[in-house]
């Protein structure tokens, strides 16, 4: 079997959840062994070697991002980021979309399937209505003018397993990132995706609460909304969706 076919296999065998190579041969582990072992000469006493120090990845994190001086720094400083054990089963590092310094960035939770597998936030069905949604305000990821455009992010660049949800440190570890990501790309103002978005810049969760109340986030307005994600499980929930657009639009020309 060649390189490619055996990778392509095993990528396969991970999409589908497993977790552990298992053996093609039965192993009884509660058998005894013929002969009992004899014992060990004994040796001389080892020499106490000191513990390597241990590391901290929220540290590390926030170092690398602060040493982050543009996006393309920070992209690759994410991408050399070696203690998020999500990047070990993704495909890809799914950075950002649309025009950098657009007034308005988005914050999604983390990529799916669809945003592994081509690097980008937000392009499956869920990223077809956040398109949609933005699209009745008349904005756009590829609008040329930064009063039309959009930019977006996610808290976790690398997918989950399965798509669970993210976890708490695997949150903090990236966080940093994040919140210099914001600082870097400088928009007018923040529009939360869901409660793990919320949770990560807020300190708070309850999104059926949040949405549609204005936040401050490191100095920005910030807007929580219903994630596209969950107005396709739940269409009536989209005039509260539509709401919170308008209200975004007239933030926007009042900060104008």
């Amino acid at each position: 079997m060649d390189y490619h076919t055996a990778k392509a296999l095993l990528e396969w065998q991970i999409e589908l959840g497993a977790t552990e190579c298992i053996g093609a041969d039965p192993v009884n582990r509660y058998e005894l062994p013929a002969k009992a072992p004899k014992p060990a000469a004994p040796a001389n006493e080892p020499v106490p070697v000191a513990a390597a120090p241990k590391v901290d990845p929220v540290q590390v994190a926030k170092a690398a991002a602060e040493g982050a001086k543009s996006l393309e720094a920070l992209r690759d400083a994410m991408d050399s980021y070696a203690h998020c054990d999500l990047r070990n089963g993704a495909r890809s590092l799914v950075f950002s979309d649309g025009m950098p310094h657009a007034r308005v960035m988005v914050v999604g939770e983390a990529p799916g399937r669809e945003e592994d597998t081509q690097g980008k936030p937000f392009v499956g069905r869920a990223g077809q209505l956040l398109d949609r949604m933005f699209a009745a305000i008349e904005m756009r990821r590829d609008a040329p003018d930064r009063d039309k455009a959009m930019y977006i992010a996610n808290v976790l660049p690398w997918r989950p397993p399965q798509n669970r949800d993210p976890k708490p440190e695997e949150v903090a570890m990236m966080l940093p990132f994040l919140e210099r990501h914001i600082a870097l790309a400088n928009p007018d103002v923040l529009v939360l995706m869901g409660n793990h978005s919320c949770n990560a810049l807020l300190g708070r969760r309850g999104i059926t609460r949040l949405r549609g109340n204005w936040q401050e986030v490191l100095g920005k307005p910030a807007l929580p909304m219903f994630h596209p994600a969950y107005l396709l499980r739940n269409p009536i929930a989209k005039r509260e969706a539509w709401h919170d657009l308008l209200s975004l639009q007239s933030k926007l020309r009042d900060l104008a």
